[in-house]
């Protein structure tokens, strides 16, 4: 499994409209779009996870395309590594 990054989502994005977009190239397996811890608004971007041949083909098909007046970029999301949020304790 292949997880994606999809950025410059418009704030209008739903799940079910980013899934039919990466649908057409492929079986997805999961749409996670981003919300504000806060205030619960999008932040305009998120995740979708696809096998490794669909999200090849979904990645060059979309990357820069347009959806809802916004150029997407798509690219294979790299791994968060442990430590959660800020830098080094300094004490």
């Amino acid at each position: 499994m292949t997880k994606l990054y999809v950025g410059n989502l418009p704030f209008t994005a739903t799940e079910d409209g980013v899934r039919t977009l990466f649908a057409a190239h492929g079986t997805v397996e999961k749409v996670s779009l981003i919300t504000d811890r806060d205030t619960g608004q999008p932040r305009g971007f998120g995740f979708v996870e696809m096998s490794g041949s669909d999200a090849s083909r979904a990645m060059q098909a979309l990357n820069g395309k347009d959806f809802n007046g916004r150029a997407l970029k798509v690219n294979e999301a790299l791994d968060k590594g442990g430590g959660g949020r800020g830098g080094p304790r300094r004490f």
